[in-house]
């Protein structure tokens, strides 16, 4: 009975994981097949105020006004308001530079740092424009990115839409190919949850439009305010959706500690979002409730599967050899971080080991996130991830 117990265990554990890394994209892409967003020919005639939270900006503050203003969007039409969470370097003089030639610009100087969600707070109220684009200020955006997104608002029932940021600046010395290819399975998962039902799950922060009216304030502690957002507007029964064809730049990052230390800092505002709208969990048959559980939940405790499944192997490893086997496999797999730093300082890279190595990062950021969410959060001011 034991040996049926500890096997049915370590089954469950590996097919969850599995379901939720592997099925559940392949389910969308089967029930997405031959699908495709519809557009109403009128144009939208509002205008978009572009929101930025900027902490030490200086690198990248003045191209990403430039790439804003390159838009073939309506030029009357767009604004841009900038807050600075108390910013120490060249980010201020930058800017009132620009505006001395670009009247569309308004600059918030905060003297106290508090944190981009508090920021954006402060911001979209002073939007003047009916839907807003929070963005970073290291996401550049292509001539089109404007159109694409707010071509979906003609629909009445659509409260957010993501954009498509795409990576530049792959290394292959670091783990920015892994992110990459990371980043583009999660984009076509969230389209393909917008194309079907409308829940995307969380856009990516870096770019994405909303109404303003379906805007609800961010809690100053929020690490992960995005996701509060979209959650936010999928409980007021509005769609949340992906546009691939809205397409941002932004350089992905190659260190793993910079990357470690980034996914350690979402990990901790996941368990934050997860407290906070655990309700969706109560309905795991509607649509919303699905995906929170397919797409989120179970990656987040995917330590506990990995942990039970380990657990479950060692103790079945007397009733049979093959056990053993598996045992020994799971072992090095979550070792394979170790593996991977030794090749390193011997000049060595291999793809799949560090995709390996990855999956493992990412798990144990989302443990010393879990840390950092219990032992209580009190700010929502973070390091900024040094920029590649």
């Amino acid at each position: 009975m034991i040996p049926i117990i500890l096997f049915s265990v370590f089954c469950l554990s590996v097919f969850t994981v599995f379901y939720s890394y592997v099925l559940f994209p392949l389910l969308l892409r089967i029930i997405a097949y031959k699908k495709s967003f519809k557009f109403s020919q009128n144009q939208n005639e509002n205008g978009v105020s572009v929101l930025i939270s900027a902490f030490n900006e200086e690198s990248v503050i003045a191209e990403k006004i430039r790439s804003i203003f390159a838009s073939d969007f309506a030029p009357d039409k767009i604004e841009i308001l900038i807050g600075s969470d108390s910013s120490t370097d060249r980010t201020e003089v930058i800017v009132k530079e620009i505006m001395l030639k670009e009247p569309r610009i308004r600059f918030f100087d905060y003297k106290v740092r508090r944190g981009k969600p508090s920021v954006i707070n402060d911001l979209v109220k002073e939007a003047k424009f009916p839907f807003v684009i929070l963005t970073d200020a290291n996401v550049y955006f292509e001539k089109n990115t404007i159109n694409k997104l707010i071509r979906h608002f003609n629909d009445a029932k659509v409260g957010l839409v993501g954009a498509n940021i795409l990576n530049v600046g792959m290394r292959s010395d670091g783990i920015s190919i892994q992110e990459k290819s990371y980043i583009q399975r999660e984009n076509l998962i969230k389209y393909n949850e917008g194309l079907i039902w409308g829940t995307m799950m969380g856009p990516f922060g870096g770019c994405y439009m909303i109404r303003k009216e379906l805007y609800d304030e961010v809690p100053a502690d929020s690490l992960v305010d995005d996701f509060f957002i979209s959650m936010r507007i999928l409980e007021k029964k509005f769609l949340c959706r992906n546009e691939l064809m809205a397409i941002c730049y932004e350089d992905v990052p190659n260190e793993i500690k910079e990357e470690f230390r980034r996914k350690a800092r979402i990990s901790a505002g996941n368990f934050q979002n997860l407290a906070r709208f655990k309700h969706f969990l109560l309905n795991p048959f509607t649509a919303a409730g699905f995906c929170f559980i397919s797409h989120k939940l179970i990656r987040w405790i995917t330590p506990i599967f990995l942990l039970t499944s380990l657990v479950s192997l060692f103790f079945l490893i007397p009733f049979h050899p093959i056990f053993l086997f598996f045992f020994i496999g799971e072992l090095l797999l979550l070792l394979a971080p170790l593996l991977d730093l030794f090749l390193k300082k011997i000049g060595l890279h291999f793809k799949l080991i560090r995709f390996i190595a990855y999956f493992s990062y990412m798990n144990l950021a989302l443990i010393k996130g879990y840390i950092s969410f219990k032992k209580g959060i009190k700010s929502g001011v973070w390091i900024p991830t040094k920029r590649s």
